[in-house]
């Protein structure tokens, strides 16, 4: 009898905490809600599902409790049984899974014209690096990383030679505009996170992932790592920096390309061929 009092309690106290706790996702940045629609959903089924094994299991223990004279019987079967718990079990995986696959499928279905941007991950930073004004990424290979090459681009690309290197971890990206963010990592497993975005994504050593998002707010939002990395993964934070497209643009003249940043300024007036070509991200 009191366990079954313990556990009633048990449910009511989890109902009230998940209610009223404070702990809440940050408020979404992007066109993601999807993801959020998905995650209520998987709440309200494992919740239902938490709630009504416990307060079967208090039943049976209130209602089967030990009395004297009283025997049990021995039932091996019930197909009447079976077939209603499989039904709801095969309702309650298929309610979790079809909404989840349906949103991945759209998760990595880029629109033909989203802007792109390689994030490149190392022991424990981010990198960037936007297409120039060929709208072309170069090509890349760990052979060419070296001290003024740290993403290891191909010097003998000629598409490579405009793209815009940026290492100081932020990236900045126009409000409103869909983004394909491309993913790479050097040296160990990492995992691009924001949590306003509500996109995330492993790099894994050896192949390039992607996902895209379309920024909905105007703000700076934090870039985590939330696969461990080693004894600096706390320290591995970038920034996201959504604005509007004049700001933009500014951000975007200052930056270096990577025939400027092996070779001071030599190349020329690299950064306001991008600017004058209309250059945003790939576009």
């Amino acid at each position: 009898m009191l366990v079954a009092l313990v556990m009633v309690l048990v449910v009511v106290a989890s109902l009230v905490f998940h209610f009223l706790s404070p702990w809440r996702a940050p408020p979404i940045a992007s066109n993601w809600g999807f993801i959020d629609d998905t995650m209520a959903l998987t709440f309200w089924v494992t919740g239902f599902g938490f709630v009504a094994v416990i307060l079967f299991m208090s039943y049976c223990l209130y209602r089967f409790r030990h009395e004297a004279g009283r025997r049990s019987t021995y039932e091996p079967e019930n197909r009447k049984l079976e077939l209603a718990l499989g039904g709801v079990t095969t309702l309650a995986v298929i309610a979790l899974l079809a909404p989840g696959l349906l949103v991945w499928g759209r998760f990595i279905t880029p629109p033909p014209d989203a802007a792109q941007v390689e994030a490149v991950g190392v022991q424990w930073n981010w990198s960037f690096r936007l297409p120039g004004a060929d709208g072309r990424f170069g090509a890349t290979d760990v052979r060419y990383i070296s001290g003024d090459n740290a993403l290891g681009v191909s010097p003998a690309d000629p598409h490579g030679r405009d793209d815009l290197i940026i290492s100081a971890g932020e990236l900045h990206v126009p409000l409103g505009t869909p983004v394909k963010v491309l993913l790479r990592s050097i040296d160990v497993l990492h995992d691009f996170y924001v949590p306003q975005i509500r996109a995330k994504m492993d790099l894994v050593p050896g192949m390039e992932t992607y996902f895209w998002f379309t920024p909905t707010k105007a703000g700076q939002f934090e870039i985590l790592c939330v696969a461990y990395c080693g004894v600096g993964h706390p320290q591995m934070r970038g920034m996201l920096v959504v604005e509007p497209e004049s700001d933009y643009r500014k951000w975007l003249a200052a930056q270096q390309s990577f025939a400027q940043s092996r070779h001071g300024d030599a190349g020329g007036d690299m950064k306001t061929t991008v600017v004058q070509t209309g250059s945003s991200l790939g576009r």
